[in-house]
Formats: C-alpha cells, sequence, structure tokens
C-alpha cells in the first residue's frame, strides 16, 4: 500500500509493508521536512559524516524499499520505519522534532484503525487533499482516478507484467496516446520540476477525467481479450490510450479549447484556481 502523508502541509512518501505490519517513510522527505533544506541529499550525507554510529547502520536503518515517485514510476529509496527514523531525527536539531514523532504515533495509530474499517483511508485521503486546498469537485475525480489506477496495476501484476520499468513504460504509452506527452513531458510542460511533484495532483478536471478514461479503457481491452505478457499489455495500453485520445481531440475540435493546460497548483491552490475562472 503506497501513500502520501501530509505533516504541516508538506508531503511524505510512504508505503505500508503488509509482512512487518509497519509503515516506511522516505527518508530524504522527512529530512527536507524537519530541516526545510532546498538540498536534503547533502544534508542527509553530511549527517552520516558526523554520526559515524548512524552511518555505520546506515544499511540496517534505512533499507531500499519501492515507492511511488512523483512521476508514477516506481523506484528504490531509502526508507526507514518509525524506530529508524526516531534515530535519524536524533541527529536532526529541529524544533519540528517533538511534533513529528507525535505525528509518527498518530500515522501508525491510524493505519491500525484504516485496517479495521477500509473507508476511514478513503475519508482521509479526501481530508488530505482538502487540507492542501482542493475542491471537492476535483478531490471525487482524483480519488476516482486512484481507484482506477490500482485496478490497472493489479490488472498488469495479473497479467504478467513487472513492476517499476514495465509499469512506467505502459504509463508512458497510454499518457503518450491520450495526450501526446509522456508522464516525463507532461511535467516539463507544467514545469514541475520538484522530484516530489505529483503530476496528477496539478492536473485540472478534464486532464484528471482523459486520464481515467485513457487508463480505463486499457483495462477493458486487457480483459476483453485476455492479454498476458509485457508486450501484448503494451499494445493494450497503446489502444487503451488511442481511445482517450480520440475522445480529447474530439472535445477540443468541437470546444476550441485545449485539455492539457499549464495549470498547476504550485502557487495557487486547486480550489483558488476554480474560483478565479468563476468570477
Amino acid at each position: 500500500m503506497s501513500n502520501l502523508k501530509l505533516f504541516e502541509s508538506k508531503n511524505i512518501r510512504s508505503v505500508w509493508n503488509e509482512e512487518e505490519q509497519k509503515w516506511y517513510f522516505s527518508v530524504q522527505d522527512v529530512v527536507e521536512v524537519l530541516t526545510d533544506t532546498v538540498d536534503p541529499k547533502d544534508y542527509i550525507k553530511k549527517m552520516r559524516k558526523r554520526d559515524l554510529e548512524l552511518n555505520s547502520n546506515w544499511g540496517t536503518i534505512c533499507p531500499p524499499v519501492e515507492m511511488i515517485a512523483a512521476d508514477g514510476k516506481k523506484r528504490k529509496i531509502q526508507a526507514a520505519n518509525v524506530e529508524g527514523l526516531l534515530r535519524i531525527i536524533q541527529s536532526i536539531p529541529s524544533p519540528k522534532a517533538e511534533p513529528f514523532k507525535r505525528w509518527l504515533a498518530k500515522v501508525g495509530y491510524e493505519r491500525l484503525e484504516e485496517i479495521e474499517n477500509p473507508e476511514l483511508a478513503q475519508k482521509r485521503i479526501r481530508e488530505i487533499y482538502s487540507a492542501k486546498g482542493y475542491s471537492d469537485e476535483w478531490i471525487e475525480k482524483r480519488i476516482r482516478g486512484i481507484a482506477v489506477r490500482d485496478e490497472l496495476t493489479n490488472e498488469w501484476k495479473n497479467r504478467g507484467v513487472k513492476e517499476q520499468k514495465e509499469f512506467a513504460i505502459l504509463t508512458s504509452e497510454i499518457s503518450k496516446a491520450t495526450f501526446g506527452m509522456t508522464p516525463a513531458e507532461y511535467k516539463q510542460y507544467k514545469e514541475l520540476e520538484k522530484p516530489n511533484d505529483n503530476l496528477r495532483d496539478h492536473m485540472t478536471d478534464l486532464e484528471l477525467i482523459f486520464t481515467m478514461l485513457g487508463e480505463a479503457s486499457t483495462i477493458e481491452i486487457a480483459k476483453n481479450i485476455d492479454v498476458v505478457g509485457f508486450e501484448d499489455n503494451k499494445v493494450a495500453a497503446k489502444q487503451g490510450g488511442e481511445i482517450a485520445g480520440n475522445a480529447r481531440k474530439e472535445l477540443e475540435k468541437k470546444s476550441g479549447r485545449k485539455v492539457s493546460t499549464k495549470t498547476n497548483y504550485k502557487e495557487l491552490s486547486e480550489k483558488e484556481i476554480r474560483k478565479r475562472l468563476k468570477d
């Protein structure tokens, strides 16, 4: 279970390890939040130099854990569970240390609640997006998009597609056929420079809808044709994206406006931009 957790309005990538029943958090994201550094990698490097005990146990404290990056691709990054983070925090002089420890305890408790009642997980995702300034209309589409994406990746797993690289390639095929851009190109188009910038969190309603259409169409094609293996799924991904791409082009022709926009929510929130467009 991959997720984004919000601490003081900043995202921290995390993943739930079902076998260990523990959260693992991106060390880079945590360091950035606690120190406000513009270069968390450099801070970690210097921290390890001054704390030799931490450095000697770094591989144990911070194992490589697979998480979904901002571009939608899965990569192994340095991550730590709660115990590991508490040790790292000892080497970070920060006034945010104590609030962060309380936050960690709260996150762990909430996960246990979500296991008992899965509806709470969706409720909390809504609360996170609302706190970040997204409208209810946008949140509904984003939540639905997450569900479609999860269904698609599960379908790929069941049909012999390997995670990480192959998932990323298939996602790019859908995106190219839908919007004429790969996710990486789309991020550049929207001027999203930070690794933590999630492309879909900066999409408009229509962009989310066509993203969903491309992925939902891919699911239907894969199921109906019963494709197996990477190459056949690649064909299905391109075909699914083309369905969404053709619908996008038709809408653009009729409306006279492009679906893909440079709009992002870095400076103004989605809710603020929506209000300005209505006024």
